[in-house]
């Protein structure tokens, strides 16, 4: 059994008038990648950065690796890494000298070069930061978290504004982080990189945690029916699929159709057996972007 490295118990923040979390409660176990989703505006960096010390909860009970965020501060930066946000950087130092510079700040630190080597930016270590495009700051930001080679990584957002093959890559950053045994704290309002990465996730909206169990999980729940989508050549074909067994309803936008059913087998069995001309047919199951429009009645922006 995972032995329990975060503990945070009825945690709660306010803003002037504004309730920014309430009665947050979870815990993230040791090896895990642990996300938190939502929205925008949904307290999943308020949250965060309570974790991280940055922030002071005004109710509820924080404790990373036993120690206390804000009594204990300088013994937890020596185990936790940060990727805010937004990360301010001097814009007039190298990429080379921001993490050599960073590094010099903990008691122990990994090789300048291994990290550039890691993130992709070894063919930009001597550009300026003002010069670097959104994605390259973005691998800079997280390279910054990874340096003192933390117990437990807080990434906050990590992946906005990179291309698909940076994110994949990042990804693989990630996976091969939880091998090693490292606990990683994930916010994303990417609902494919949550199912894709974590172990667990917990689903925050308005402050509120309003589901927290594994991915698949948590789709189960919602018993949503599965998406069948396709291309179809004849409008004659329409009218059949309609009358299909099985078929919860159909949206259409010009030739491409999608179905939603909770029996994809049957239903695609009767289109084969009506040799119907499709085109680019992909099955897709529910995904945690349905869980939060079942739980709130309205779609995940």
């Amino acid at each position: 059994m995972r032995s329990e490295i975060i503990k945070v118990e009825g945690l709660g923040k306010r803003y002037g008038q504004i309730q920014a979390i309430k009665d947050v409660s979870f815990e993230v176990y040791e090896g895990e990648i642990f996300g938190i989703v939502g929205p925008n505006g949904a307290g999943k960096t308020t949250t965060i950065e309570i974790i991280e010390g940055l922030r002071i909860q005004d109710e509820g009970y924080v404790r990373v690796s036993r120690l206390d965020p804000v009594k204990e501060k300088e013994q937890l930066k020596e185990i936790i890494g940060v990727q805010l946000q937004k990360t301010a950087i001097f814009d007039r130092i190298t990429v080379k000298e921001a993490i050599t510079f960073f590094g010099s700040l903990y008691k122990r630190s990994l090789s300048t070069d291994f990290l550039l080597k890691l993130f992709s930016l070894e063919g930009r270590k001597n550009s300026l930061i003002k010069n670097l495009s959104g994605g390259e700051h973005q691998r800079l930001s997280v390279a910054l978290a990874f340096v003192n080679d933390p117990k437990i990584l807080f990434l906050d957002e990590p992946t906005t504004g990179m291309d698909p093959n940076a994110r994949r890559s990042m990804w693989e950053i990630f996976e091969t982080c939880r091998k090693e045994g490292k606990t990683i704290v994930l916010t994303t309002h990417y609902m494919e990189e949550a199912e894709k990465l974590c172990d667990r996730v917990a689903i925050i909206d308005y402050g509120k945690i309003i589901a927290l169990d594994k991915p698949k999980e948590l789709i189960k729940l919602i018993d949503s029916p599965k998406r069948i989508e396709f291309k179809i050549k004849n409008e004659a074909y329409l009218e059949k699929i309609e009358k299909i067994n099985g078929v919860i309803r159909i949206e259409r936008d010009g030739n491409e159709l999608i179905i939603y059913t909770k029996e994809p087998s049957k239903v695609l069995s009767r289109i084969y057996s009506e040799n119907m001309d499709i085109e680019e047919l992909r099955v897709i199951d529910a995904s945690l972007e349905d869980v939060f429009i079942k739980l709130t009645g309205r779609r995940f922006e």
